[in-house]
């Protein structure tokens, strides 16, 4: 035993108010830092399970970082399992007991080839994700499927990277399976999920980068028809044709930079 005072389920929740960050200096990823830096909050219990993260508009003030690099982390934190969130409450510190056990750390990460490795794993288990998805979705999971999709639009359309927004389409898919071990797949994967957000330093200019979300839009678009068609295999190929894309896409950026080396 710690000493400390159960808190009981009824209590408020204690606000997470007792940690200071300063701002960020501008590494290569404020989002990967900015992760590190909560993570640790949490890990050394500063953080403890149940409290509320600070606001939004608390975090991009200490951090010194935009509203998009705070919601970007948030939701690796809660790929990683260290928070859970609420919709219009905020973010909390989840119950250790709750987290996935095992997980990709981003520290792991060392290279682009890492992100392909992680590329192929995702094809290998979203690819039959997609085809359980078309024959077992309901009303409601085609519903949260169509609403990721819709938000990933809004934000691409607003200039966002949209990764928070991506991570979701994924994520109701794998809830759509009916198979309750596919989301946790997520937990495994945590962060990389979307390699963007782990490889933005690389990445094309924003003319180059636009284009591209113009089209994981358009790839999103058809699997989500496959799905909600129940057309198992149109959606494996769709989603395997979406992943491919992707890691092709690493693949001719991890060429460009070792010729640059």
């Amino acid at each position: 035993m710690d000493g400390r005072t159960p808190r009981s389920p009824g209590d408020a929740p204690r606000q997470g108010h007792g940690i200071e960050l300063s701002p960020l200096a501008p590494p290569a990823n404020l989002t990967a830092e900015l992760v590190r830096r909560l993570a640790a909050e949490i890990r050394a219990g500063r953080l403890r399970p149940g409290d509320r993260l600070p606001t939004e508009q608390a975090l991009m003030r200490q951090a010194g970082v935009s509203r998009t690099v705070v919601r970007e982390a948030v939701a690796a934190l809660r790929a990683e399992g260290l928070v859970l969130t609420r919709q219009g409450v905020g973010a909390f510190v989840a119950d250790p007991s709750a987290r996935g056990q095992v997980r990709i750390d981003p520290g792991e990460m060392r290279s682009l080839n890492d992100v392909l490795q992680v590329i192929e794993l995702r094809i290998a288990i979203e690819t039959e994700a997609a085809g359980l998805a078309a024959e077992r979705r309901d009303a409601a999971t085609l519903e949260r499927i169509a609403q990721a999709a819709m938000a990933f639009e809004t934000a691409v359309q607003a200039g966002d990277s949209a990764v928070t927004q991506d991570l979701e389409f994924h994520r109701a898919i794998f809830a759509a399976t009916g198979n309750g071990f596919f989301p946790r797949f997520l937990e495994f994967l945590g962060p990389m999920l979307i390699p963007r957000q782990t490889v933005r330093p690389y990445l094309e200019e924003s003319e180059a980068r636009s284009a591209y979300l113009a089209r994981v839009q358009e790839e999103h678009a058809r699997i989500f028809a496959a799905i909600s068609q129940g057309q198992a295999a149109a959606a494996r190929s769709a989603m395997r044709r979406h992943l491919t894309a992707s890691r092709d896409r690493y693949a001719r950026l991890a060429g460009r930079l070792s010729a640059n080396v």
